[in-house]
């Protein structure tokens, strides 16, 4: 069992963002979101089972835009109501601004035990087309007060495929964000999204062809520098791949609380089902609020498919014998699809793993057609 804690506020809306988040006003509600995060919390528990909490994701919009103490108020209250493995991880998003830097040591104090710094890119003409209030020099010094706050385990965001980025640019962000010694990279490339600025008023992006191009030099060099590709986009240094990202990717259970955050839940009976909860943050924070907006129960024909969403994501694949244990249903359900998906050359050819070969890797819609209702 896993927790994400979704904080909505970011100090100003990204173009290319289609996450929950929303500008922040004068004031943040600090001291009453926290309330509000814990009794729905605790409206969540019968879902728990019991189970104890392997790792805690605080995500957003910015989180380090709340203070040292509102987190403290916030893992404690966390605590009294479930338990927390002895290792588990702790993460917090965090962006570069110099004031959000300044409580990292309070943030590792607490516990919190990995952040995600959200760099982007380390060139100002990128950083100032893609809407970020920080600079190239903010990004490298928030690596280097990271590692002295205490972190020896941290992520850097880093998107290519930029507005008027070539080959050159893109390798020098990598080979920057290298250089500050994460533990785990974030490499992805930029969408256009709908609801967002970008969508509407689209930027010149690269060719598809020099976007292969980055593609394949980028993964080149990061093998190089020893960060293993473990997932789509995802690369770490040996033992620091994200736990809580591979409950996600392992179809595992995880609690959702805050505006607008997603879980998806297993009960005793074998039934799965995905909630979210109220999305905007006032309509959140109501007096006469429901936590809840929404939940489905997910019937047998879809989880194939909803577990090999996930699964195939992950470039070594899952143990086959993990479908079963995550859907209840039994292997030779999905063999015909997996047999077709392996003439089709997109799964690998073996028994004991379900595991996307290089093709399937870069054709995964293609892939995942095989595995749909």
């Amino acid at each position: 069992m896993a927790l994400y804690v979704h904080i909505p506020w970011c100090v100003r809306k990204c173009p290319y963002c289609d996450f929950n988040s929303h500008a922040a006003g004068a004031e943040l509600p600090e001291e009453v979101y926290v309330d509000t995060l814990l009794a729905d919390l605790a409206a969540d528990l019968p879902a728990a089972h019991g189970r104890e909490l392997v790792s805690i994701f605080f995500g957003g919009g910015t989180p380090s835009l709340f203070s040292a103490r509102a987190f403290e108020r916030l893992l404690d209250g966390i605590g009294r109501h479930l338990s927390f493995a002895r290792d588990i991880e702790i993460t917090l998003e965090a962006n570069p601004g110099t004031f959000e830097q300044e409580k990292f040591a309070d943030y590792r104090r607490l516990g919190i035990n990995r952040l995600s710094i959200g760099v982007q890119s380390f060139q100002n003409a990128q950083l100032q087309a893609l809407g970020r209030i920080h600079d190239a020099g903010e990004a490298i010094r928030a690596a280097g007060m990271a590692r002295r706050a205490g972190f020896d385990n941290f992520n850097l965001d880093l998107m290519h495929g930029l507005p008027g980025q070539d080959l050159a640019g893109a390798l020098a962000d990598l080979r920057q964000a290298i250089a500050l010694e994460p533990t785990h990279l974030s490499w992805y490339q930029l969408t256009l999204e709908p609801n967002t600025l970008f969508w509407s008023q689209p930027p010149e992006i690269p060719e598809d062809d020099l976007l292969w191009d980055i593609q394949e030099a980028g993964q080149t060099l990061l093998a190089a520098e020893g960060f293993v590709q473990y997932e789509t986009s995802a690369y770490a240094r040996n033992g620091r791949r994200a736990r809580h990202n591979l409950n996600y990717w392992t179809f595992g259970d995880f609690l959702g609380i805050g505006a607008g955050a997603h879980a998806k839940l297993s009960d005793p009976h074998g039934r799965i089902r995905r909630t979210w909860k109220t999305r905007q943050p006032r309509d959140y924070l109501a007096p006469e609020r429901r936590f809840q907006a929404g939940e489905r129960l997910l019937e047998a024909d879809e989880l194939p498919f909803e577990f090999m969403m996930n699964a195939l994501r992950l470039t070594e694949g899952v143990p086959a014998g993990l479908f079963g244990e995550r859907t209840g249903l039994p292997l030779a359900g999905i063999a015909a699809p997996c047999a077709a998906a392996r003439a089709a050359g997109l799964l690998e050819n073996d028994p004991q793993r379900l595991r996307p070969t290089a093709r399937g890797q870069l054709f995964l819609n293609d892939l995942l057609q095989y595995f749909l209702p």
